[in-house]
């Protein structure tokens, strides 16, 4: 029995290449479910295996008593002198087992069951371990079979699962086809599966990796990548040292590295951008391969940006089905609106008529101008660098000309800001409120004395019309008097 024991044992060990212990708890359990299985408990089985993975003996534990009432956990103290003479009562005594002889068939059946479990879990545990610390890496399989839309992949040691939604559209596979894809999730429960994926951005991200050496060796940093598989990949990247271009770095020598990743994605477009902190480049180059005028900031708070391109960039940049601005939206974490020069152009007139319209709803005497967008004769271009740099009002203007804030602003000349000064002083009369707030206090008095003298009076005793100049009836001769009682 040992000797079997121990080639079963070396045969574990050596050819499934379980571990040591691993091993002894495989056989120690398998000998106490056989044990139990024919004596009804295991409590008292000890397994003793050697040192050397060579030899393995089973005892039963039974306890030293005069009068015995468990045959299994009880010998008689007669019989256990016989085995130990220096034993007393209450003492513990092992009683060697021999499986063959002892143990019965459906009890030899049972460890052999228990066996099979413990080692499969051993294997799934083990499976379980060496690819979940894979997670997010590549592998390379082989196409096996198909089910419900889903690839079956053999990987060698385990067989992974390609989903149908983690596959390109693009891509078509048969039998023994080679397959890279990212491990995107092992599971354990309720059965052990590893999970593949060709769509996952981070799947691009292991094959720029792979491709280009500076991204391997941390000089070239990928900022975000995002994607529609099968048509579409935005990549953004920096470098960590001046002289090495980062976007020049992913293309590689007359482009031979991006087209090595765009092969592997079978033929989807790639477009590598530099990764810029400032907001507008950052939405410019993420529209690419369209050309931008301009990006204004709508809303920062809210993340909203307006990109002018021109008309015939205008469809370039919106993409197929919106695709090119949904994946620049994804990339920046920004809302990018897109509008042709002229389209802007329009609504920004209409916005400007707008203002005029309500502003004359509620002053008929004089046009308000608040903003330097507002100033007829501006030139658009300086009015949006002021704007973008939170000087829209023209009092704001007039408070960063006097402190000299206006000459840091890039893009501004001092030509363009004398223009600006210019048309203020032209087109622009400051009224002071106090005054303006006193007009209409004059205009009420003129009208209520207007209205006094066009009220009638008319005599008292016999009816004749009089005015308040006269001191008697012109009629009737009764003198007048004209009293007057203030308003409460």
């Amino acid at each position: 029995m040992a000797s079997d024991f121990a080639e079963a044992i070396r045969a574990l060990i050596q050819e499934k290449g379980y571990s040591e212990e691993s091993v002894r708890g495989i056989v120690e359990n398998t000998i106490k479910a056989a044990y139990k299985r024919t004596f009804g408990i295991d409590d008292n089985c000890i397994v003793q295996i050697s040192d050397d993975m060579t030899d393995v003996e089973v005892y039963s534990r039974k306890e030293v008593v005069d009068g015995v009432y468990s045959p299994i956990t009880e010998i008689e103290f007669d019989e256990a002198k016989d085995l130990n003479p220096d034993c007393e009562i209450g003492d513990m005594v092992d009683i060697p087992i021999d499986p063959k002889k002892d143990f019965e068939r459906s009890a030899v059946s049972t460890g052999k069951q228990t066996a099979h479990q413990k080692l499969s879990e051993i294997q799934k545990d083990s499976l379980y371990a060496e690819y979940k610390s894979k997670e997010g890496e590549i592998i390379i399989g082989y196409y096996q079979r198909e089910r419900n839309g889903n690839i079956y992949v053999d990987l060698g040691k385990v067989e992974g699962v390609l989903p149908a939604r983690f596959q390109s559209e693009r891509e078509v596979y048969h039998k023994n086809d080679r397959i890279k894809a990212l491990i995107k999730e092992v599971k354990k429960n309720p059965g052990f599966q590893v999970v593949l994926s060709r769509t996952d951005p981070d799947f691009v991200r292991s094959i720029l990796e792979l491709e280009v050496p500076e991204i391997y060796d941390k000089v070239v940093e990928i900022h975000g990548i995002v994607r529609e598989a099968g048509y579409r990949t935005k990549v953004a990247v920096s470098s960590h040292r001046e002289d090495v271009d980062p976007v020049g770095a992913c293309v590689g020598p007359k482009g031979i590295r991006i087209k090595a990743v765009i092969g592997e994605l079978e033929g989807e477009k790639i477009d590598v951008i530099p990764y810029d902190p400032d907001p507008r480049v950052f939405i410019r180059n993420a529209l690419s391969p369209s050309e931008v005028t301009d990006i204004l900031i709508l809303d920062e708070e809210k993340r909203l940006a307006l990109a002018v391109v021109p008309d015939n960039q205008f469809s370039l940049a919106i993409g197929k089905q919106g695709l090119n601005v949904r994946l620049a939206n994804k990339l920046t974490d920004w809302i990018i609106d897109v509008k042709t020069e002229e389209q802007y152009q329009e609504s920004s007139e209409l916005i400007a008529e707008s203002r005029k319209a309500a502003q004359n709803l509620f002053n008929d005497d004089y046009d308000t101008i608040a903003t330097v967008a507002e100033l007829p004769g501006v030139d658009e271009r300086v009015a949006n660098i002021l704007a973008e740099n939170g000087i829209s009002e023209i009092e704001s203007f007039i408070e960063a000309a006097q402190n000299g804030s206006l000459s840091g602003i890039e893009g501004l000349s001092e030509e363009d800001i004398a223009a600006v000064q210019g048309l203020i002083d032209k087109s622009v009369e400051f009224v002071d409120e106090e005054e303006y707030d006193s007009e209409p206090a004059a205009e009420a008095a003129a009208e209520t004395e207007e209205a006094a003298e066009e009220e009638e009076y008319f005599c008292p005793e016999c009816g004749a019309k009089i005015t308040i100049d006269m001191t008697a009836c012109p009629n009737c001769g009764v003198e007048l008097s004209f009293e007057y009682e203030d308003e409460e």
